[in-house]
């Protein structure tokens, strides 16, 4: 058996572990939200269906799951609103949707037990790919804002 110091050795050691990753995944997530945000602040406001600052609440405990969903549909109709409106092409109906859906998704499931840990691994890969279809809108609409200047 293990004396109380090697308890606490390993305990101390698995929670400055822990902090460490909570710490990478939080600046993730802020450089995340940040490509949300700039991405949103291009679009027009007539064509912004949410404020940019509203993709801070992603971090609001419980509130901030369903408020992906709602996220990723309102930046979905703001980019379309927008590409139509500088009558920039889309290969999508809606930018980013179904991507962003199936990575909301995906990240809700895992919670389920035993399909929970494949369903996240999934939603991590679809977020992935979300990120950077946003991050491309984004330089799509920074571009097209230069030529027409």
């Amino acid at each position: 058996m293990y004396s109380s110091d090697a308890t606490a050795e390993i305990f101390g050691a698995l929670l400055i572990v822990f902090i460490i990753a909570a710490l990478i995944g939080i600046t993730v997530m802020v450089f995340y939200l940040l490509t949300l945000q700039n991405t949103l602040k291009l679009v027009s406001l007539e064509n912004q269906k949410m404020p940019p600052g509203q993709v801070w609440l992603v971090f609001i405990p419980l509130f901030g799951v369903v408020w992906q969903f709602i996220m990723v549909n309102r930046i979905a109709d703001s980019l379309k609103a927008e590409l139509a409106k500088r009558n920039m092409p889309s290969d999508e109906d809606r930018p980013g949707y179904s991507i962003g859906i199936a990575f909301c998704i995906l990240m809700a499931c895992g919670i389920i037990p035993l399909i929970g840990v494949i369903a996240s691994i999934g939603g991590f890969v679809c977020w992935i790919i979300y990120w950077v279809k946003i991050a491309g809108y984004k330089t799509k609409l920074q571009q097209n804002t230069a030529t027409t200047l």
